[in-house]
């Protein structure tokens, strides 16, 4: 405790000092944000309310959704907030409660990524025995490891960046309290703290990787003897846009997190940390649901339903 109490709180230094931006860029995120919640509430409230959808996939689905939901919380309004005030002071322990809720929300979402590809390839390689491989025994045993997983890596990581003595710098160069760009300010010997971090952020996401590419192998060798056009062509699509998404967030990932803090400039990091806190969530909905026709089905039989309920209502009837 001793070591910590020299700095008390932290500067946001932002994405930009220049005054002109700072407007235009409160107006994209809040747009960005309100498409985020929009999507990704509408998404969880459409899957509560229509039964059909009560399955492996939809409830992976949900669960991302809520994921993307909470981890943008964790971050975009701050920012948004900032750019208006200018208000960059951040508390000690808000700063670490931001960077706990980021790092477990988004080591969610890498793990909900590999059940979700799990099931396709059960649902795809297996149809037969689909449903006594995904039972919701082990759709809720797969959700529930996501999370129980996360928020002790988290644990991990929050514990190690904040056992370092802060005693220089609190100027934090990027726009949200990230375990790089706060460990970097440490005075201490961070070398053991880097390497804590590239190992485990490696393992998961090496290991969810692993998981979603020998499941697409799996599921692409299985399209291919299907010689059936429509098939193939629904396929074929649905997988090129499930690793449009999943190549964005590892992407970006893995180039904030798998090298050391010295060998990367902290501004770059910041336009390619806007992807995968502001875009991805905000892409999700689209490329998992919007071109889904179970989805849209539901969507319309929900709206109808609220339509005419309330046509109803103001008929008397």
């Amino acid at each position: 405790m001793e070591n910590r109490t020299e700095v008390t709180e932290f500067i946001l230094l932002g994405l930009t000092d220049n005054p002109h931006l700072q407007v235009p860029l409160f107006i994209i995120f809040l747009f960005i944000y309100i498409i985020t919640l929009v999507g990704n509430l509408g998404i969880i409230l459409l899957i509560i309310l229509d039964s059909p959808l009560h399955t492996p996939m939809y409830v992976f689905l949900g669960n991302l959704s809520l994921v993307d939901f909470c981890y943008s919380s964790a971050v975009t309004p701050m920012v948004m907030a900032g750019l208006l005030t200018q208000e960059k002071v951040i508390s000690f322990n808000a700063c670490a409660a931001q960077m706990y809720f980021f790092a477990a929300f988004g080591t969610v979402e890498n793990y909900l990524l590999a059940s979700m590809a799990y099931d396709r390839y059960a649902a795809v390689c297996k149809p037969l025995r689909y449903a006594t491989t995904m039972t919701p025994s082990v759709c809720a045993f797969l959700i529930i490891a996501s999370y129980t997983v996360s928020f002790v890596n988290a644990s991990i990581h929050i514990g190690d960046t904040f056992s370092l003595s802060f005693c220089k710098s609190n100027l934090v160069h990027h726009f949200f309290c990230d375990v790089p760009a706060v460990m970097s300010l440490s005075c201490s010997d961070r070398h053991v703290s880097e390497l804590i971090l590239v190992y485990v952020v490696s393992f998961n996401i090496f290991f969810a990787l692993l998981v979603i590419l020998i499941s697409y192998m799996f599921i692409f060798i299985t399209i291919l003897k299907m010689h059936a056009g429509a098939g193939y062509q629904k396929a074929m699509s649905t997988c090129a846009s499930h690793f449009t998404a999943v190549s964005i967030f590892y992407g970006t990932v893995i180039y904030m997190y798998l090298q050391p803090s010295s060998s990367h400039s902290m501004d770059t990091a910041k336009i390619a940390s806007v992807f995968y806190t502001m875009v991805i969530p905000m892409l999700n909905p689209v490329v998992y649901s919007l071109r889904n026709k179970e989805v849209k089905s539901a969507f319309l039989k929900v709206t109808s339903i609220f339509i005419c309920g309330g046509k109803k209502n103001l008929l008397g009837f």
